[in-house]
């Protein structure tokens, strides 16, 4: 059985239970890597070692380790040779007239590759949100492969406009050539925050604190009703918008008096034991601090199928400090997700999230910016938790004698959904259940992007793109929302005053309640 998690919210240890095999053991697991948060070498690096096949003579690989002033290693007697025997002693061939040339400076990422990939179709610009409603962003293809090329040639600054993408990597899913345009976004600005922005800005300071709003919203739940009245003063949203930048047409959401994790605890944790149906829960920090009822229908449904839930130690996903150019921050929390959640893994879980912007983080981006021990594992091992369900379970037999009380949802598919394949898991799921209607309200972009829309000098950029949306919630037959993201479901109640609500809540509704 697993056990309670009881550990602090702002300070989880490792979940050290005692029949768990020794986590730095690498034999805890088939095909899981061995734990650390040491990084994997170098591909390029100076420490290759050429291991010689058994049998070869000791001198050749000595001589080809050691060549001598002269120039190529001689050969020794009885020594196959690969050349066919050909000289290059002092002709044109020979390597030692070459002198090197970089001709790209590739840093930590060579992206080359996805680079030459485009040939500028500017379909990622025709689905770009930002660029459908702002004229002055130059849009993806310029933000992705032209800046890198620019970039590596000329060592030009990184343009300031990538500030302006809101990483919704609608890019990715519209390009016809699979170039990398989302990570290429991620490195630049990475960069443009690293060396560009001032750190004492506003800007810098506000981004920051918006990148780590798992920091802020634990100390806020320790005293959730002060903290909720506090950020619920009007004088509040002004001073954030004048000191801070961060608009004041937003209302805050409000911190809940119990967090996932302290359900949990009190629960005393897993009430189903099943070593060989294991699933590894990454709440993110929303589900726990502020909507715990979404973590709470996941356990529930889960266990309804005769899962053991497992809740490793955890921080952010990194979204929003991908999106904000934090890359180091975002690297410090990867570093304890992966470790943890490898170690699940090897306990035979998989990994499941109930946010769709956490999932996208760790399958796509953090082996795509990362090099941590084990994180190509947590990628192939990380699902959605309803997709999760129509993979390994069958629901249309589950919910074949549901019945649920004459609901209607609007249904708004997130981008970062989209991206996974995910845009219409929740209407198929529920199209068969009696008294329960689920109608998609089309394939726009809430635009509020996580952090993007909270920005005062994006407030209104953020409300042109989920303008369309919002019209098409209210020409819906329902007046509730449902999405499986929390700030888009933060758009989607600002736009339209309606009560959103999360597939895996109407779940329990139909499986458990």
């Amino acid at each position: 059985m697993t056990g309670p998690d009881d550990t602090d919210d702002s300070e989880e240890q490792r979940d050290d239970r005692p029949d768990s095999p020794p986590r730095d053991d690498p034999g805890s697991g088939p095909g899981v890597p061995r734990l650390g948060r040491d990084e994997q070498p170098a591909v390029y690096g100076p420490d290759y070692q050429f291991e010689p096949p058994d049998g070869l003579d000791e001198s050749v690989v000595t001589e080809a380790a050691h060549p001598t002033a002269d120039g190529p290693p001689a050969m020794t007697s009885g020594a196959t040779r690969t050349d066919g025997g050909a000289s290059t002693a002092g002709g044109d061939l020979d390597p030692a007239n070459y002198d090197a040339v970089d001709v790209f400076d590739t840093g930590d990422l060579d992206l080359r590759d996805g680079s030459d990939s485009c040939y500028k179709c500017s379909t990622c610009d025709t689905s770009c949100p930002v660029a459908e409603v702002d004229d002055s962003f130059p849009g993806p293809k310029f933000q992705g492969p032209e800046q890198w090329r620019l970039k590596r040639k000329e060592d030009a600054d990184i343009d300031p406009s990538i500030t302006d993408c809101s990483n919704c990597m609608r890019c990715d899913s519209a390009c016809p050539s699979s170039v990398p345009l989302s990570q290429m976004h991620n490195e630049a600005r990475g960069e443009y925050v690293e060396e560009q922005m001032e750190k004492l800005s506003t800007e810098y300071v506000r981004n920051r604190i918006l990148s780590n709003y798992r920091f802020f919203a634990a100390i806020a739940s320790r005293t959730p009703r002060l903290a909720n009245f506090v950020t619920g003063l009007s004088v509040t949203q002004w001073a954030g918008e004048k000191l801070l930048g961060i608009t004041g047409e937003r209302e805050f959401p409000d911190f809940a008096e119990e967090t996932f994790r302290e359900w949990w605890r009190k629960r005393g944790g897993a009430q189903v034991e099943n070593p060989d149906r294991r699933v590894a829960y990454f709440h993110g920090c929303y589900s726990n601090y502020n909507t715990p009822e979404v973590g709470k229908a996941m356990v529930r449904v889960y266990e309804a199928f005769g899962y053991e839930v497992m809740v490793p130690p955890q921080k952010c996903s990194g979204t929003p400090m991908f999106a904000n150019g934090m890359l180091a921050d975002a690297r410090r929390h990867a570093e304890t997700n992966v470790e943890e959640l490898v170690a699940a893994i090897g306990e035979g879980a998989d990994v499941i999230a109930s946010c769709t912007s956490c999932s996208l983080s760790l399958r796509q981006e953090y082996p795509e910016l990362f090099d941590l021990h084990g994180i190509e594992d947590v990628a192939d091992h990380t699902f959605e938790a309803l997709e999760y369900l129509r993979i390994h379970e069958d629901l249309d037999g589950a919910l074949a004698d549901a019945e649920l009380d004459g609901e209607s949802f609007a249904y708004h598919a997130p981008c970062h959904a989209r991206n996974q394949g995910l845009a219409r898991q929740a209407r198929e799921t529920f199209a068969d259940v009696d008294g329960v209607t689920v109608e998609d309200v089309g394939d726009s972009c809430s635009g509020i992007s996580g952090t993007y829309g909270w920005k005062a000098e994006k407030y209104e950029t953020s409300m042109k793109i989920g303008a369309e949306m919002f019209e098409h919630m209210e020409d819906a037959e329902g007046d509730v929302g449902m999405t499986e993201c929390p700030t888009c479901a933060m758009q989607m109640a600002h736009g339209t005053g309606y009560e959103i609500r999360h597939p895996l809540q109407l779940l329990e509704s139909a499986l458990v309640e």
